[in-house]
């Protein structure tokens, strides 16, 4: 006769598993189309506005709606209010434009007459990294679950 097995520590660990994979793959894929639809929005807007605009304006549209997908999807379940999770997103707001801009500044310092594709092409990865700096503090701060 088969004795049943004894729960370990590994099997009551799964669950916690499960959700950061499905958090970590509905980050991924908004994470993606938000920088996509940043770097769109920044290519549109700098045909008529300078670079520290046009990296505002497309950040600040950009953060609100992947806020409010990732609140949506990613973190659901999550019983962090909106109004929370909005507001931290302001906070990383702040570093983001921090980030982006200073690429920008910087690209624009060693390449005065650099063309918007270039711009684009280095805040790409600077849309990145604040992609993983938000879902490193939207997880551990904003949506954190009980333990």
């Amino acid at each position: 006769m088969r004795r049943p097995r004894a729960r370990s520590a590994t099997a009551s660990a799964r669950p916690g598993r499960a959700a950061l994979g499905r958090e970590v793959g509905w980050f991924v894929a908004i994470g993606l189309a938000s920088t996509v639809a940043q770097a769109l929005a920044y290519w549109v807007v700098r045909r008529w506005w300078p670079p520290l605009s046009a990296d505002l304006v497309s950040l600040l549209v950009v953060t609100v709606l992947n806020t409010e997908a990732n609140r949506r999807l990613t973190f659901r379940g999550s019983a962090a209010p909106v109004l929370r999770a909005h507001l931290a997103a302001g906070a990383l707001f702040v570093v983001a434009y921090a980030i982006t801009a200073g690429a920008v500044l910087l690209l624009r310092h060693l390449w005065p007459a650099a063309p918007t594709v270039a711009e684009v092409a280095v805040l790409v990865p600077s849309f990145a990294l604040v992609t993983v700096v938000r879902f490193v503090v939207l997880r551990l701060l904003v949506f954190r679950r009980g333990r």
